[in-house]
């Protein structure tokens, strides 16, 4: 057996026998590309007080990665289709290797955003690689299998993300949370080269650059302006992104109704299972990245968890993620995609409501039901959404397809974190301005009203203060605690709430499991008629054509 994968899966006369094994590469690179995202959740409060980072630089730090990786990733999908699915997918691991080396040597806050920018537009050619390549090399009989697995995946490396940058956080500096990618991206990019076959769309036509350039726009803009709006103020900046957005997404729309081969064909969105399908992934990753987001600041700024000891209690969840996919796999073919991704929504937003009885005197078990509905909800139903989605493109739009499924996931997860982080922000502001306004300088009261680490770093100095002491500053951390709690059980009231009309909406939009095979029937019966009319028609014109030779004597 050669050991490099050199047969094109177009030119396989049968599977792939090594399909598993090439799954098992595809996951990797999909878990350092997550797990980017998550570990800088507990690697934050190093690289805040090591950089001097404001409010605004840690947001930046934070999204400089989701910005580029939400915005490209249907143009590199669609590029991959063209040219080589597997060569994206190896491009990408080393772009995302480059940017994590740079991060891990920088000690400016701009090179730190800039480095993890880099690592966004690597994750962005990886991720929809990822997916593309798992349905060209995988038959249709296997194909939700192997969803679910991937799926369980990106659930893992929520968990895991904290877990491993925790572990590191306990001996080196934050720039070991970079690093640690470079080894495993080496890895999955030799993998890929031995165990993933070559693959490509066949036939592909031009790409449609002007379209992707629009959705670019759109989706850059509008990722900036839920970012930048709800944290730091409705300026000019975000409003203008605003309007950037709202205009790139009618010129998109317009350009890919009128043009012969669009970058995405916008008329699938008429199509219920496809809408639907993202809807629930967009709907689904808001509720939990959002709510991800504060349960781990409270574990660490209320109850004083270290990094490791954070990312060890987030295990359940990742648990709970292996459970749900255990049993989506046998229940959908039974139940159908409605069913299952209905249900994983009601049990994600009853997890994010449980998080409304969070007050001050909670501890880690207030937030174990929830990361295991969370978590659980994640497993049964994203996985048959990714599925309906990857299956309403053909062969050779597949990178796109999954460039549509990764940017809804993203683009959920961005404004989960934008939204619901601003909404926890305010809450906390107005309850510590009730609890200690005219209490502090006004100064230290802005910076205690920043966030909840600057709060507690406050009360640090007023314990160091003569004129304040230990029981000053006690009061003050209690204030503090107080607020936070106070804003997380707001917050997973609103994000409860949008959590269940997304529920309601994508209930209304997916169609049931009846009229989803029969439609299902319909277009298997439907697909072969374009070559029986063609048939028809060419036996017509021979006919035609033979009465004309012979003065139509039969």
């Amino acid at each position: 057996m050669p050991f490099l994968a050199t047969t094109p899966v177009e030119k396989m006369t049968g599977p792939y026998t090594r399909r598993w094994w090439a799954l098992l590469v595809l996951c990797l690179s999909l878990l350092i590309v997550v797990m980017a995202n998550t570990s800088l959740i507990v690697a934050a409060p190093d690289m805040t007080r090591d950089l001097d980072l404001t409010s605004s630089d840690l947001q930046w730090v934070i999204d400089g990665y989701t910005v580029p990786y939400a915005a490209l990733m249907l143009v590199l999908g669609a590029i991959g289709d063209k040219y080589s699915r597997r060569g994206a997918l190896i491009v990408g691991l080393l772009i995302f290797a480059g940017g994590s080396v740079m991060g891990s040597l920088v000690d400016e806050t701009a090179l730190v955003i800039t480095a993890r920018a880099v690592m966004g537009v690597g994750a962005a050619v990886v991720m929809p690689a990822t997916l593309s390549l798992l349905v060209a090399i995988f038959p249709r009989g296997e194909r939700a299998k192997a969803i679910t697995g991937w799926t369980a995946t990106s659930g893992l490396a929520i968990a895991v993300g904290p877990l491993v940058a925790g572990w590191l956080l306990e001996d080196h500096a934050w720039g070991s949370t970079f690093l640690i990618n470079v080894p495993i991206a080496i890895v999955a990019a030799v993998g890929a080269l031995a165990l993933v076959p070559p693959s490509k769309a066949a036939g592909m036509g031009r790409i449609d650059y002007v379209g992707g350039l629009l959705s670019i726009v759109s989706v850059g803009s509008l990722v900036y302006a839920a970012i930048e709006g709800p944290h730091f103020g409705w300026g000019a900046g975000p409003i203008a992104a605003a309007v950037a957005a709202g205009v790139g997404l009618l010129a998109f729309v317009a350009w890919e109704l009128r043009h012969p081969h669009p970058m995405l064909d916008v008329r699938k969105f008429a199509q219920r299972p496809f809408s639907g399908s993202m809807l629930a992934v967009l709907f689904f990753f808001f509720g939990t990245f959002g709510s991800l987001y504060y349960a781990t600041q409270y574990l660490q700024f209320v109850l004083g968890y270290g990094a490791l000891e954070t990312g060890v209690r987030l295990l359940p969840l990742a648990g709970a993620v292996f459970v749900g996919a255990a049993v989506t796999g046998r229940l959908t073919p039974k139940l159908g995609v409605k069913a299952m991704v209905v249900s994983g929504m009601a049990i994600g937003t009853a997890g994010v409501f449980l998080l409304t009885r969070i007050d001050q005197g909670s501890s880690y078990t207030d937030f174990l039901a929830s990361l295991i509905m969370l978590g659980f909800a994640i497993g049964l139903s994203v996985s048959p959404a990714t599925d309906t989605i990857m299956g309403s493109f053909p062969e050779s739009e597949l990178g796109v397809g999954g460039g549509a499924n990764d940017t809804s996931l993203e683009l959920g997860g961005a404004l989960g974190i934008a939204i619901l982080g601003s909404l926890l922000g305010t809450a906390y502001r107005d309850k510590l301005t009730d609890l200690i306004g005219g209490q502090l300088p006004h100064s230290a009261l802005e910076t205690a009203k920043d966030s909840v680490g600057g709060g507690l770093a406050v009360a640090q100095e007023v314990a160091k203060n003569p004129a304040g002491g230990a029981q000053q500053a006690q009061a003050l951390v209690d204030a503090v605690h107080e607020a936070f709690a106070h804003g997380v059980a707001q917050t997973s009231l609103v994000g409860g709430i949008i959590m269940a009309a997304g529920t309601m909406i994508v209930l209304a939009v997916l169609p049931g499991h009846r009229k989803a095979a029969k439609h299902g029937s319909e277009d298997a019966q439907e697909k072969p008629e374009p070559k029986q009319t063609q048939e028809t028609q060419e036996t017509q014109e021979a006919r035609d054509s033979q009465e004309a030779h012979t003065g139509g004597v039969a």
